[in-house]
């Protein structure tokens, strides 16, 4: 196939494209590299194509879009403190986007798209395990940029010629994740802590529940959404289904790397959601898809990676 990554230069992006292009896909990157990295596909040089630009612009959008057949759109503003701090950015670089990119799509008549929702949308709601057939209630803008986004992808799958499917992400980890980023999310920045002798930060009591997700498993769950029949118009759930207490986290990297693990506690943070883990049976029912990495294994396959980075 002729794909597109949009966010080809992050973290999922870029591990998404290396797994396309290493399967002999025709590979287009779309990324303005303000969160991406060019490093990140370095070793890409020559197999993908790099198309710089924002996804605000919609003439950017257009070019970048012409003559692919699938979208994989990983594209947009991380980070739930992010958002707290700046909701107009999140919500100009997630929503508006994700509408242009959507309407490029359309426009240049491309068989589907498969968009990078996230946990987020669920918010603090009292069911768990999340399962997508419940109400979203987000609590953070990020949370409300990727809900608005998903809808529009639904939105489009029922009005237009285009197919869509949202895959509701939980916790990812791996390499190409950048541990030195102030947004660094916890398992870079708890590994790289632990292994500098360094306290992890605590936000509240450490037992907020999470499902954390290696990126192997999200690259596979994407490759199924952009082939599987009966999936148009869907929203998923892409994680393990196993909830892990931030402390327990902390301890099985302590444990993996045979170190101490000091703590430091901080207030809960704005936006945070309490606990969140994912029914993933849909994902499994229409993608014949399961979480192949487990957490331990995860783990020792991202030390890996990000030791190796910041030595």
């Amino acid at each position: 196939m002729r794909v597109l990554v949009t966010g080809g230069g992050g973290f999922i992006g870029s591990n998404l494209a290396r797994a396309l292009a290493e399967r002999g896909d025709d590979v287009r990157v779309l990324d303005n590299f303000s969160t991406g990295n060019r490093a990140n596909l370095a070793d890409l040089t020559g197999e993908v194509e790099i198309v710089e630009g924002e996804l605000r612009s919609y003439e950017r959008v257009h070019a970048a879009t012409r003559g692919v057949e699938v979208v994989f759109h990983q594209g947009a503003l991380p980070s739930v403190p992010r958002s707290v701090q700046d909701p107009l950015t999140t919500s100009a670089v997630n929503v508006e986007g994700t509408l242009n990119l959507l309407l490029a799509a359309r426009d240049e008549g491309i068989r589907r798209v498969v968009f990078a929702s996230s946990s987020s949308v669920y918010g603090n709601s009292n069911e768990l395990p999340r399962v997508e057939t419940q109400n979203p209630d987000p609590i953070s803008p990020y949370g409300v940029s990727k809900l608005a986004a998903e809808r529009y992808c639904v939105s489009f799958a029922r009005v237009y010629p285009l197919e869509t499917v949202a895959l509701r992400y939980f916790n990812v980890f791996g390499p190409n994740q950048d541990p030195t980023s102030q947004y660094a999310a916890v398992v870079p920045r708890f590994i790289t802590a632990i292994a500098d002798g360094r306290p992890v930060p605590i936000y509240g009591d450490g037992e907020q529940k999470r499902d954390f997700t290696y990126v192997a498993n999200v690259v596979e769950a994407n490759l199924l959404a952009a082939e599987a029949a009966d999936v148009n118009g869907k929203v998923l759930n892409v994680a393990t289904g196993r909830a892990t207490t931030v402390n327990e986290l902390a301890e099985a990297i302590g444990a993996l790397l045979g170190l101490p693990v000091d703590r430091e506690l901080f207030p809960e943070r704005t936006g945070d959601v309490r606990d969140s883990w994912a029914d993933v049976a849909r994902a499994r029912e229409l993608l014949g898809w399961d979480a192949r990495i487990g957490l331990d294994d995860g783990l020792r396959l991202a030390a890996d990676a990000f030791l190796q980075r910041v030595a």
